[in-house]
């Protein structure tokens, strides 16, 4: 049974890029994990994604391109204010401007530089490098 459909895709994600496949399979999809994919493939860590029905919840088919080295969920998902975005930076990303963590905020899905720089906070959901 599963209980986090985003903590499962990035997962699977992560151990394609380990044994070095060029494509993967998330199953089951949802809205979230498709916003989540955009934003890795606006920072190119992923090529493309393309969702695909198949009758029961659909699931993306990810073309990789090999620049992740990990990735994961943040849980629980903390709530972050715009001051506090360089703490958690300094907590799930290995170095300072080298990877990105994932937010969902009143704009939408970004990455923490686009909040910084929209002013805004936001709940952590993912971080990747």
């Amino acid at each position: 049974m599963q209980h986090d459909p985003l903590n499962d895709a990035m997962s699977m994600i992560k151990n394609a890029e380990n044994i070095g496949k060029k494509e993967c399979e998330i199953k089951p999809s949802s809205k979230l994990t498709g916003r989540v994919l955009k934003v890795l493939q606006d920072n190119g860590y992923i090529k493309q994604f393309e969702y695909v029905d198949d009758g029961r919840a659909g699931m993306f088919l990810v073309t990789l391109n090999g620049h992740i080295n990990g990735c994961g969920v943040i849980k629980p998902r903390f709530s972050v204010k715009k001051a506090e975005l360089e703490k958690f930076e300094s907590r799930y990303l290995p170095a300072q401007d080298f990877g990105v963590l994932i937010l969902t905020t009143t704009e939408g899905v970004i990455t923490h530089t686009q909040a910084r720089d929209l002013g805004v906070g936001g709940r952590l959901l993912a971080y990747v490098y």
